[in-house]
């Protein structure tokens, strides 16, 4: 037979009005015997509360931030009446002078005996340079106070380390290897059972033929791992899409001579700059940012977009900012401008920050389709392949026309299916008739 029993904070020592930082159970949970129940810390020390009974837990009466004493009221917990937990307030206090002949005098008691808990072992004194990082999955792994600090001060979400510890729990030296791991050679831990990828076994290459070892550039390392880190963290989705440009490519030539003699290439990139724009302005989402803890979306209220440009050292995004204040004319040679100091290696850093959204065209190499990789912590990247003829119907007729593929790859955290699929008709309809930019 159960019933509800009051869980109250026992005697932590010399502790008053001690801030609940974090509570380990949620109403529902089924709790053993000295299961955590929550953690308290203090400017001294912090500690685990354990709970006194095994039972299941019917409402919590405490919330994080809470300041608590001794007989505070944690929770109601269904359990048996066996392990009914006594209150504070109800436990006799055992006088230190009773003699042992006094106690001698004393009937023997029927009562079944009390099982004396130790109190929790204060963890060592928060360092005053520590900082809370966001809300992630570190309030449901299994650590102690002291090995949640830790993981604090570095910056390490719990919720990704594998606990070798009693019943997985985490270990400071779990904490201290997976930053090692991480920092060493950026590999990803699942969340659910701390599985990580599995290494490429080496290969001497040397026992087949001969070979040539070259250092990667600095630029394709960094941007490698920028990428790896965007593959890997966000759920991407790819719409594919095609628009007709025969109009638009026929008013892109119409205006080369006229671009000459301003000292700009007039190429299809600042026309695809202009059309993003004004896709961006209709779907705001596209225009957005997670947040670090991924519980909000910022929006942006500008529009500066990259623009993927190959170099001999490797990828760099150039960006193109307030696209949306510029003319074509502007835009060209701003893109003429950045992607020369890129392939000149005098680009700089700043030159290459703040985009709200990434163009990577390929249309001058080839190829039909494929998937961008986002450039985090935008939420959708355009890859653009190169413009075929093929034959449309028109009416009973087929007449060629220029056709240009396209991917929107889109961070599905952020976007759904029917957004992007949205996004990619908008932006074929606006690439189709470019007079769509001045509406």
């Amino acid at each position: 037979m159960s019933e509800t029993q009051e869980i109250f904070l026992p005697d932590i020592g010399d502790f008053d009005s001690v801030e609940i930082i974090d509570i380990a159970v949620h109403v529902g949970d089924e709790v053993n015997r000295d299961d955590p129940l929550l953690t308290l810390e203090s400017d001294k020390a912090s500690m685990d509360i354990p709970s006194p009974v095994a039972g299941r837990i019917k409402e919590i009466k405490v919330a994080v931030g809470d300041k608590i004493s001794e007989g505070a009221l944690l929770a109601l917990m269904e359990c048996s009446q066996t392990d009914a937990p006594p209150h504070p307030a109800d436990v006799p206090q055992q006088d230190n002078s009773t003699s042992q002949a006094q106690e001698a005098e004393k009937p023997p008691a029927k009562s079944e005996p009390v099982e004396v808990q130790a109190g929790p072992k204060p963890a060592p004194a928060t360092p005053t340079t520590s900082e809370t990082v966001g809300t992630s999955l570190s309030s449901r792994a299994h650590a102690s106070p002291s090995v949640r600090r830790f993981a604090r001060e570095l910056g390490v979400d719990l919720g990704l380390v594998r606990g070798s510890g009693p019943k997985n729990r985490i270990l400071k030296e779990d904490v201290k290897a997976f930053t090692k791991a991480v920092m060493a050679s950026d590999r990803v831990f699942d969340s659910s059972n701390g599985l990580k990828l599995p290494e490429i076994p080496p290969v001497d290459f040397s026992k087949f033929g001969p070979v040539e070892t070259r250092e990667i550039s600095r630029i394709k390392r960094i941007g490698g791992q920028h990428l790896q880190r965007s593959w890997m963290t966000i759920p991407h989705v790819t719409q594919f899409d095609e628009a007709d440009i025969t109009d638009l490519e026929q008013f892109r030539k119409s205006k080369l001579e006229v671009a000459e003699k301003h000292g700009v290439k007039l190429t299809l990139v600042a026309f695809l700059v202009k059309a993003v724009v004004d896709v961006l302005q209709q779907f705001p989402d596209f225009n957005a940012s997670l947040s670090p803890d991924g519980q909000s979306l910022i929006f942006k209220k500008y529009f500066h977009i990259g623009v993927a440009v190959n170099t001999d050292n490797g990828l760099v995004v150039p960006v193109i900012r307030d696209a949306d204040q510029k003319g074509l004319y502007d835009i060209a040679r701003e893109i003429t401008e950045l992607s020369d100091k890129a392939r000149a290696g005098t680009i700089t850093p700043a030159q290459m920050q703040g985009g709200c959204f990434t163009i990577s065209s390929l249309g001058g190499t080839g190829g039909l389709h494929f998937n961008p990789i986002i450039n985090s912590p935008e939420v959708a990247i355009l890859g653009v392949s190169r413009a075929t003829l093929k034959p449309v119907y028109q009416g009973n007729d087929l007449v060629p026309r220029l056709i240009l593929p396209f991917a929107l790859s889109y961070d599905h955290r952020v976007i759904d299916g029917v957004a992007g699929a949205q996004f990619t008709q908008f932006l074929s309809t606006v690439l189709s008739d470019i007079r769509h930019i001045l509406l």
